[in-house]
């Protein structure tokens, strides 16, 4: 499992005083008010303030003072060391590691890796890119078993929840 976990990407400076404004990813948005430091390039980075707006975040960093340093960071991610993470409930995974699992269907057949999951609101749906392109939706009656661990992912055969031609 990776060690640090990412929870926001910078977007632009907010306001003249050295403000970034983030795009959360992760689905809590309210997490953000608990974070003492974050990691930007790998380096920790007090939080000094956090504002929450309708979709993202606005924090002020230790030594972001100017629009010109806050513009320097646009693009970057926000890391959170996984001690520090949010505790997860039973069947709720990262993100971060559920990239990278292999998904098999419960009758062996190698479906791909999980490029990315797609957060639609209702449920998340996990995107294979290849060998062929594939959306499963991260429900209960098609994900059978999640094994972190082993990077493995079990689903229900496709045939039996989607309207392939």
């Amino acid at each position: 499992m990776k060690e640090y976990l990412t929870i926001g990407e910078i977007t632009k400076p907010h306001g003249v005083i050295g403000e970034i404004k983030v795009f959360p990813l992760t689905d809590d948005l309210e997490r953000f008010r608990e974070l003492k430091h974050v990691l930007i390039d790998g380096k920790e980075v007090k939080v000094l303030e956090v504002k929450l707006l309708t979709d993202r975040a606005v924090l002020k960093l230790e030594g972001v003072n100017t629009v010109e340093a806050a513009e320097r960071l646009r693009g970057k991610t926000l890391e959170v060391k996984r001690k520090d993470a949010v505790k997860l409930e039973k069947d709720a995974y990262f993100v971060e590691d559920l990239k990278g699992c292999r998904v098999f269907d419960s009758e062996g057949k190698d479906l791909g890796v999980i490029y990315d999951v797609i957060a639609t609101g209702s449920n998340d749906v996990y995107w294979i890119r290849e060998p062929k392109e594939l959306l499963i939706p991260a429900l209960k009656t098609i994900v059978k078993e999640v094994d972190i661990e082993s990077l493995k992912v079990v689903i229900a055969p496709v045939r039996e929840w989607s309207y392939e031609d």
